[in-house]
C-alpha cells in the first residue's frame, strides 16, 4: 500500500473561498501528511464552491453542490477510495444536523465547536454516535496544546495537592465596535440567533473556556451563576460573559469570556491553585507554564524543555526555543483523528463527552441569567 493510500480521506462541507477556521482544519489536518482532502462543498454559492474547489486542487467531480449530494456521491465510490471522515466548518445551526446526516451514512466526523446549537440537538447528535458506532470530535483547539496536557498531567498526578480554584478567562475586543451590523461575515452569524444558537459570546469562546476548566482540573462542575451582557446597542446575543463555578469536591472558579474587551486580542488564560501550590498558562505565550508553589520560587517549564511528561512530548514536534502555536495544537487533534479513523484506536482527542457537557454548560448560563435563581445545577 502505498503512502497516499494509507492517508485518512475525508471531505469538508464549509470553508469556502474567504473563510476563515476551514482554512485552518485544513492546514491542521496536513501537517502531519495522514490525512488527505479529497472532497466537499465548500459554500452554497456555486461559484465560490467550484472556485475553492479548483484552489484545493480536488477532482470537479468531488465538489458537490451541498450535505446530500456529497454523501450521496461518495457512498457510490469504491470504498478504498470514498472519504471516510466529514470536517463540519459551518455556523453552529447547521452542526447537528449535518454531523447526525454523516454518522448515518456511515462517516466518522469532525466538528467545529459548538457541538450544536441547542442542547436538545446535542443529543441528538449523541444519539446518533450511539447507534452509528462512529467517532465523533470536536474542535477544542486548546486541549491540543502540549503546555495545556502538562498542565492536565501535573494536576492529575497532585503536584498541586487538593484543588480550590479554577479560573479560566478569554478576552477579545473584535466585537466592540458594531462590525457585525456592518456587514462583517464573521461577526455577522455568530451574533444571530438563528445561525449561532443560544449563546453569542457564551458560545464562540466561553465553550472553549469551560472545556479547559473541567478538562485540565479533572473536575466536574455542578452549578454555576452567571451573568450574560450584551454591550453593543442593537446585538441580539451576549457579548461578555461572567460565570461562578461550583465543582463537585468543593472547588470553585470563575469564567470570564469577552468580546468587546477593546483593545484585547486572543486573551485566554487559565489557572488552578490547589492546597500546595498553582499553574498560569497564557495561549499567547503558550510554550510556558508557571508553576507557582506556597513554600519555593516559582518555575517556569518549557515546552520542549527537561521533566516534561512522556503525553506532553508526544505532542511536540520541534526543539525547545521554536515556537509552536495554534495550527500545531490544531494539528494534534487531527492527528488523533486521523490515527483513531485509520487504525480504529480509542479517539485521544476531545469528543462526544466534552461536547455534551459544553452544551450543558451553555444551555444552563442562558438559564440561569434569564431566570430568578441564584444557582442552576448542570444537568
Amino acid at each position: 500500500m502505498s503512502k497516499a493510500e494509507r492517508k485518512v480521506r475525508y471531505g469538508m462541507v464549509g470553508g469556502g473561498e474567504g473563510a476563515f477556521i476551514g482554512a485552518v482544519h485544513r492546514m491542521a489536518a496536513a501537517l502531519d501528511g495522514e490525512t488527505m482532502l479529497v472532497c466537499g462543498a465548500f459554500s452554497t454559492d456555486g461559484d465560490r464552491n467550484r472556485r475553492t474547489g479548483e484552489a484545493l486542487g480536488l477532482a470537479p467531480a468531488r465538489v458537490y453542490a451541498d450535505i446530500e449530494s456529497l454523501l450521496a456521491g461518495e457512498r457510490t465510490l469504491p470504498e478504498t477510495q470514498r472519504m471516510q471522515a466529514l470536517a463540519i466548518v459551518t455556523p453552529n445551526h447547521l452542526h447537528a444536523p449535518m454531523a447526525i446526516a454523516a454518522l448515518d451514512s456511515g462517516f466518522d466526523v469532525f466538528s467545529e465547536k459548538p457541538m450544536a446549537a441547542t442542547l436538545a440537538e446535542a443529543n441528538a447528535i449523541a444519539d446518533a454516535v450511539r447507534r452509528s458506532g462512529r467517532r465523533y470530535a470536536l474542535a477544542f483547539t486548546y486541549a491540543g496544546y502540549p503546555m495545556i496536557e502538562e498542565a492536565r498531567q501535573r494536576v492529575l498526578r497532585g503536584d498541586f495537592g487538593m484543588i480550590r480554584r479554577v479560573e479560566v478567562e478569554y478576552l477579545q475586543g473584535w466585537l466592540s465596535r458594531p462590525i457585525d451590523a456592518g456587514g462583517n461575515k464573521q461577526a455577522e452569524w455568530r451574533t444571530d440567533p438563528a445561525r449561532a444558537g443560544l449563546g453569542g459570546c457564551l458560545g464562540d469562546i466561553g465553550s472553549h473556556a469551560f472545556h479547559l476548566a473541567e478538562h485540565v482540573s479533572g473536575l466536574s462542575v455542578e452549578a454555576i451563576s452567571a451573568d450574560l451582557t450584551t454591550h453593543v446597542p442593537g446585538r441580539q446575543l451576549d457579548d461578555d460573559v461572567a460565570v461562578l463555578l461550583r465543582f463537585k469536591d468543593g472547588a470553585r472558579g470563575t469564567i470570564r469570556a469577552s468580546q468587546v474587551a477593546a483593545g484585547e486580542e486572543n486573551g485566554l488564560r487559565l489557572r488552578i491553585h490547589g492546597t500546595e501550590g498553582g499553574l498560569d498558562w497564557a495561549q499567547m505565550e503558550p510554550n510556558t507554564l508557571t508553576l507557582r508553589w506556597l513554600d519555593r520560587p516559582a518555575e517556569l517549564v518549557r515546552a520542549g524543555g527537561p521533566g516534561l511528561a512522556p503525553a506532553t512530548t508526544s505532542l511536540l514536534r520541534i526543539p525547545a526555543g521554536h515556537p509552536e502555536g495554534y495550527i500545531e495544537a490544531f494539528a494534534n487533534l487531527y492527528r488523533a483523528f486521523g490515527r483513531a479513523v485509520g487504525s480504529g484506536a480509542d479517539l485521544d482527542a476531545p469528543g462526544l463527552s466534552d461536547g455534551l457537557r459544553t452544551m450543558q454548560f451553555i444551555d444552563a448560563a442562558v438559564r440561569n441569567s434569564t431566570g430568578t435563581e441564584k444557582w442552576t445545577p448542570l444537568c
